[in-house]
């Protein structure tokens, strides 16, 4: 008898490319930039993109205007790195990319020694993936969509 087994495996966030999407579009179209412009480029619901720009408000990427809407960046494009988006929508739970399952079997040798095993790869994964984000300028992506 096969036995399968099927992982549903988390995929990083939405939060974070929709971020992208977002301070991009600022920096493409400045005065066009209402929320509801926002969420028909992005084609989503306005409360995901008001959600998403508090974010980015709050770690200082983006000013958002009250009444008659609208936003502007507060840093230039050549100076928002992909690791500052990923920061600002807390795309990873306490800074660990990747989760390890939790209470394995600590009776086999596996179980047992499962997290130190892959704990530094894992780490070291997670480094690798951040400083390539770091190394990415907001402007980067940009003169790619003209």
């Amino acid at each position: 008898m096969v036995t399968t087994v099927v992982m549903q495996l988390k995929q990083i966030s939405t939060r974070f490319s929709i971020a992208v999407h977002i301070l991009s579009l600022i920096a493409v179209s400045p005065n066009e930039c209402t929320g509801d412009f926002i969420a028909g480029s992005v084609n989503t619901n306005p409360v995901i993109i008001r959600r998403i720009m508090g974010m980015l408000k709050k770690a200082g990427l983006v000013e958002v205007r009250p009444g008659v809407g609208g936003a502007s960046l507060l840093q230039s494009p050549e100076e928002i790195t992909l690791l500052d988006v990923y920061h600002a929508v807390n795309v990873i739970e306490d800074n660990q990319l990747f989760r390890l399952h939790e209470d394995p079997n600590i009776r086999c040798p596996v179980g047992r020694n499962i997290e130190a095993a892959l704990q530094t790869e894992l780490s070291e994964a997670q480094a690798a993936m951040e400083n390539r984000l770091a190394q990415t300028k907001l402007a980067d992506l940009i003169v790619r969509f003209r």
